[in-house]
C-alpha cells in the first residue's frame, strides 16, 4: 500500500508540473539543448598534400574546431557525453588534447572525453582527422554532427545544420571553411594535372565552345530526319481535333497534357491524326508532319506516338505555336535508355519520382532504375516484412538498432530529417503507374549480396523480437546472417556487417518474399514487373568463417570466393521461374558462370574509361547480354559537373562530368574516347582496345546514374541531373556523327585526328542552343536545373562574361554593390562578382569572383 501511495504523489507532481525528478531532468535536457544550440563547430581541408603520418600513405588533413560557449550551464549533463559526426573517408588517426576517437560503423565516427579532460568554458579545441584519400569538394563533409548524453534526448549542433540559399535553392552547409588555396588542396600525386575551374579559366573553356541560340530546330534529342516544308506557318495556338487509330486518347495523355502546357490544347478545329502501328514503322520509330490541312503523326507503336507528341510539343513551344511546316522521321539510336535513381543513401518521395518521369518523358527516355535498398536504408513498405520500414527507413541515435539504423551520411539523431522515408505500396504503384503511361519501364533494385546492411539490421530487429516471444523458428525464417559467423571484414564504405550470408536457406525466402511483393505491385499498376536488378557488387570478404558456408562447401566443393559468384546464378534461377530477367552490375556478374546464368541476363557497366570499362564491355557481350553503359566518368551524375571545390558530388571517378563530356560521349567505340576526354587526373592517356569473343555484338544503350550520399533535398537532385539528363538522352538517341567506326583492336591517343574534331564541335553547338531552348519547359515542370556560373574576366579594366549555354542572363556587382544585368563588355574597377539566372528569374547560380 506504501508504493501504491509513493507512485500516486509521483503522479500527482507529475501532473502538476512539480515533480522534483521531472524538474531536474527537464533542466538537464534544457541545458543539453542550449549546449548544442551554442557550441561552435567548424570543419576545414587543411591539405591534400600534407606529410603524412608514418602508419598513413595516400593521406589528407582535415580539422573539427569547437568553440565551448563563454557560459557553460552548471547542469550541462556529463555523464557519458559524446560527439557524434560523419567520416565517409576512412580515418585511422585522429588527434586531439581532450578527446578520443572511435569509429562505430560505416562513416560514425564518434568523440568522448579523455580520462580526466575538462570542458571549460569559451575554451577552443581542434581535432585533427588524418584521412585517407583526398577531400576534393565541399560537399565530401556531412552535416548533422549531435550531441549524446546519458539522462537526455540527443541533440544535432546547431551550426551543423544544412541550411538552404534563397538566391540558388540549393543546400548549403554553413560550417565549412572556405576553400581557397588551390596548391594545397590539389592532390599530392606529383602526376595530377586538375585545375580549378576559376571563372577566368571558364571564360576560356566557354569561348571555345561557344553556341549560337537555336535555329530551326529545337527538337531534343535530335531527329534522324528533319526538315521544313514551304507554305505559310500552321497556328497551333486555336487548339487540335484528335483523330486517332489503333490507340486511345488515355493511352496518350501524358504525350497531350505536355502539348497543351507547350500551347496546343484539344478543343480546336485543326486536325491531328495519329496513327499506331502504321506499316512499315519499327517499335519507338515515328513520322511527324505538320501542314496547312493539319497534323500527321504515323508510329509503329504506342511508344512512337508519345515521342512524336513530345517531339511536336517542344517545336510548338519554340516557335510559339506558329509552326512552319516540317517533316520528321526518327528512330532511337539503342533500345535502352535509363536513367537510375538511388533513394536509398537518402530519401526521395513519390512526388519527387513523378517529376522526374516527367522530365525523363520528355526526352525520350524509357528505363528507370530504382534502387530501393543499401546500407543506409530501405525505401519500399514490404507488407510481409513490416520491419524493413519500421526500421530500415528510418535514422537515429539507437545503438541497438532496434528501432532504427545509425544515422550514416549526417542523417542527424532523431530520424526527422526528409532524408528518410519509404515508398509505401500505393506510392510505388503510382510509380510504375505513371512511368507506364509515359512509356518508362521500372527496373527495381535491391542491392544484394553486399551493400545490404539495412535488410540485415531489418531482419535481425525481426528475429530479436520473435525470440524474446519464444517463436524461434520465426525468428530463423529470414534472418540473413548466420550468428556463428567470426569473418571480419570491412566493406568499401567501412561496413563491418553489410553482407547478407549467401548459405543460409533463410536468404533466398527473404528474395522470394520481396520480388513477389514487388511483383504484385507492379501487377497492381498493370505494368508487370520485367527485371529486377540484384546489385551484386562491392561484396566485401564475408562468409570465410561462417559455419554454414563451410558446411555447404563441404558438401559442394569450391572455395568461399566462389559463394558471391553462386548466389548471383542461384537468385537468377529463381527469378527465371517467375518469368522475370536478372539484372546487375558488371563487377558481380563478371564473376558467374555464363553457362549457369540465363542468356537474357541484363549487365551494367561502370567501369572507368581509362581502366577496365572496354574489357568488361566486351567481355560481356560476348556473352550475348543486354549490355548497358554505365560508365561513372560519362554517365554518374552525382559526380562533379566542374573541378571547382564549390561544385558538389563525389569525385572517385571523375573530378569533372559536364554536359560536353556526355553529350561528346562515342559509346560504340570506348577507345576512340581518349581522343576527348583525359583521365581523373586530367591526362593524356591512351585506351587501348581490348577484343575478346563477341566484341562485334552492340551495347543495348545507356544509362545514367544519381547516388545520393550528398544529395537531401529535391532542389539538389535537379540540380545535378539537370541539364546533363539531356546530353544523355540526346547521346542514347541520336548517334555520334564524330565518332570513328568500331575496329577490333585498335588503340586511340589524346586529340586522335581519326576521331571528327570539327563534328563534335559543330554538334555541340547546334545541341548547346536546342538545350536553352528547353529551359522553359523545365520550369514549367517545377525541375530546379542547374544554373551554371559564367565565365568572366577582366582584360585591360574591361568585365567580359559568357555562359555554358546561349542566352542565359548574366549579372554582375562590385564586391557588396547592387546586381546589374550584363549586357556585355563594360568598364569595372577592382574585384567584381558575377552570377547566372535561371530562364524563369527565380534561381540564380552561384556567385563567382574576378580579378583585375
Amino acid at each position: 500500500m506504501r508504493k501504491i501511495k509513493t507512485a500516486a504523489a509521483i503522479l500527482a507532481l507529475a501532473a502538476s508540473g512539480s515533480s522534483p525528478v521531472l524538474a531536474k531532468e527537464s533542466a538537464s535536457q534544457s541545458a543539453f539543448d542550449r549546449f548544442a544550440g551554442e557550441l561552435d563547430y567548424r570543419y576545414k581541408v587543411v591539405s591534400n598534400r600534407p606529410d603524412c603520418p608514418a602508419s598513413i600513405s595516400n593521406c589528407f588533413l582535415s580539422t573539427i574546431s569547437l568553440t565551448l560557449p563563454a557560459d557553460l550551464p552548471a547542469d550541462l549533463p556529463r555523464e557519458g557525453l559524446s560527439l557524434y559526426f560523419s567520416y565517409v573517408n576512412q580515418l585511422p588517426l585522429v588527434e586531439s588534447d581532450i578527446f578520443e576517437h572511435r569509429q562505430i560503423n560505416g562513416d560514425v565516427q564518434r568523440l568522448t572525453l579523455k580520462p580526466g579532460a575538462k570542458l571549460r568554458p569559451g575554451a577552443r579545441h581542434e581535432i585533427r582527422l588524418w584521412g585517407v584519400g583526398n577531400q576534393f569538394s565541399r560537399f565530401r563533409a556531412m552535416p548533422n554532427a549531435y550531441l549524446v548524453a546519458e539522462g537526455v534526448e540527443p541533440r544535432v549542433i546547431a551550426s551543423t545544420r544544412v541550411k538552404v540559399d534563397p538566391d540558388t535553392g540549393l543546400d548549403t552547409l554553413p560550417f565549412l571553411a572556405p576553400m581557397t588555396d588551390e596548391a594545397q588542396l590539389a592532390r599530392q600525386a606529383p602526376v595530377d594535372e586538375t585545375r580549378w575551374l576559376t571563372a577566368e579559366r571558364a571564360f576560356e573553356q566557354q569561348a571555345e565552345r561557344a553556341a549560337p541560340a537555336a535555329k530551326g530546330f529545337a527538337i531534343l534529342p535530335k531527329p534522324r530526319e528533319a526538315q521544313h516544308l514551304p507554305g505559310a506557318r500552321v497556328d497551333l495556338t486555336r487548339g487540335v481535333a484528335l483523330k486517332l487509330d489503333g490507340v486511345t486518347r488515355d493511352q496518350l495523355t501524358p504525350a497531350l497534357t505536355a502539348l497543351a502546357g507547350a500551347g496546343v490544347a484539344e478543343g480546336g478545329k485543326l486536325p491531328l491524326t495519329i496513327e499506331v502501328g502504321a506499316a512499315g514503322f519499327t517499335s519507338e520509330s515515328y513520322a511527324l508532319q505538320v501542314a496547312r490541312g493539319g497534323i500527321a503523326i504515323r508510329a509503329g507503336d504506342l511508344a512512337g506516338a508519345h515521342y512524336a507528341l513530345r517531339s511536336l510539343a517542344q517545336q510548338a513551344a519554340f516557335e510559339k505555336g506558329q509552326m512552319r511546316p516540317l517533316r520528321v522521321a526518327d528512330r532511337p539510336e539503342y533500345v535502352f535508355r535509363g536513367l537510375h535513381v538511388d533513394v536509398a543513401r537518402n530519401f526521395h518521395s513519390r512526388d519527387q519520382m513523378l517529376k522526374l518521369l516527367d522530365g525523363m518523358a520528355a526526352f525520350k527516355l524509357n528505363r528507370l532504375h530504382l534502387h530501393l535498398a543499401d546500407d543506409e536504408g530501405w525505401r519500399l513498405e514490404v507488407p510481409a516484412l513490416p520491419e524493413l520500414t519500421e526500421v530500415g527507413a528510418k535514422r537515429c541515435h539507437d545503438p541497438s538498432e532496434t528501432r532504427c539504423l545509425l544515422p550514416q551520411l549526417g542523417a542527424g539523431p532523431n530520424g526527422e530529417g526528409g532524408a528518410d522515408g519509404y515508398f509505401s505500396v500505393a506510392d510505388y504503384v503510382d510509380i510504375v503507374r505513371a512511368a507506364a503511361a509515359r512509356q518508362i519501364e521500372v527496373i527495381p533494385s535491391i542491392d544484394t549480396p553486399g551493400h545490404s546492411r539495412a535488410a540485415v539490421r531489418s531482419m535481425e530487429a525481426r528475429a530479436k523480437r520473435l525470440l524474446a516471444a519464444g517463436d524461434k523458428a520465426g525468428a530463423a525464417e529470414y534472418r540473413l546472417i548466420d550468428p556463428a559467423d567470426t569473418t571480419r571484414y570491412r566493406s568499401i564504405q567501412h561496413y563491418d556487417d553489410n553482407t547478407v550470408n549467401v548459405c543460409l536457406p533463410s536468404t533466398y525466402r527473404f528474395i522470394d518474399t520481396v520480388v513477389d511483393a514487388l511483383a504484385e505491385m507492379h501487377q497492381q499498376a498493370g505494368a508487370p514487373l520485367k527485371v529486377f536488378h540484384l546489385g551484386a557488387d562491392e561484396t566485401a570478404g564475408a562468409w570465410v568463417n561462417s559455419p554454414a558456408c563451410q558446411a555447404m562447401i563441404a558438401e559442394n566443393g569450391g572455395k568461399a570466393s566462389e559463394l558471391g559468384p553462386r548466389f548471383i546464378e542461384k537468385v537468377a534461377k529463381q527469378l527465371e521461374a517467375k518469368g522475370i530477367r536478372t539484372a546487375g552490375w558488371s563487377d558481380g556478374m563478371g564473376h558467374t558462370r555464363a553457362a549457369a546464368m540465363p542468356a537474357n541476363a541484363q549487365t551494367n557497366i561502370w567501369g572507368v574509361l581509362h581502366q577496365n570499362a572496354v574489357r568488361e564491355t566486351h567481355e560481356q557481350l560476348a556473352r550475348g547480354w543486354e549490355t548497358v553503359l554505365s560508365i561513372p566518368d560519362v554517365t554518374y551524375f552525382d559526380m562533379p559537373h566542374t573541378t571547382h571545390p564549390a561544385d558538389g558530388g563525389y569525385d572517385w571517378a571523375a573530378r569533372v562530368v559536364d554536359e560536353y563530356g556526355v553529350f561528346g560521349f562515342m559509346p560504340d567505340n570506348l577507345p576512340a574516347n581518349a581522343a576527348t576526354m583525359r583521365d581523373i587526373m586530367a591526362r593524356a592517356r591512351p585506351i587501348a582496345d581490348d577484343p575478346v569473343r563477341g566484341a562485334g555484338q552492340r551495347i543495348a544503350g545507356l544509362q545514367g546514374q544519381l547516388w545520393s550520399e550528398t544529395i537531401r533535398i529535391p532542389a539538389r537532385a535537379d540540380y545535378m541531373l539537370f541539364p546533363r539528363l539531356l546530353a544523355l538522352a540526346e547521346r542514347a538517341w541520336a548517334p555520334a556523327d564524330w565518332a570513328p567506326a568500331y575496329r577490333a583492336g585498335q588503340s586511340y591517343e589524346w586529340q586522335d585526328k581519326r576521331v571528327d574534331h570539327a563534328a563534335l564541335k559543330a554538334g555541340w553547338q547546334d545541341f548547346a542552343g536546342r538545350v536553352a531552348a528547353q529551359f522553359p519547359m523545365l520550369d514549367r515542370l517545377d525541375i530546379a536545373y542547374r544554373v551554371a556560373p559564367p565565365g568572366a574576366r577582366i582584360k585591360g579594366g574591361m568585365l567580359e562574361a559568357n555562359s555554358v549555354f546561349p542566352g542565359t542572363a548574366i549579372e554582375y556587382r562590385a564586391s557588396g554593390g547592387d546586381w546589374t544585368p550584363y549586357a556585355g563588355p563594360v568598364a569595372v574597377n577592382g574585384v567584381v562578382e558575377l552570377r547566372s539566372r535561371s530562364a524563369d528569374g527565380r534561381r540564380t547560380s552561384r556567385t563567382v569572383q574576378v580579378k583585375p
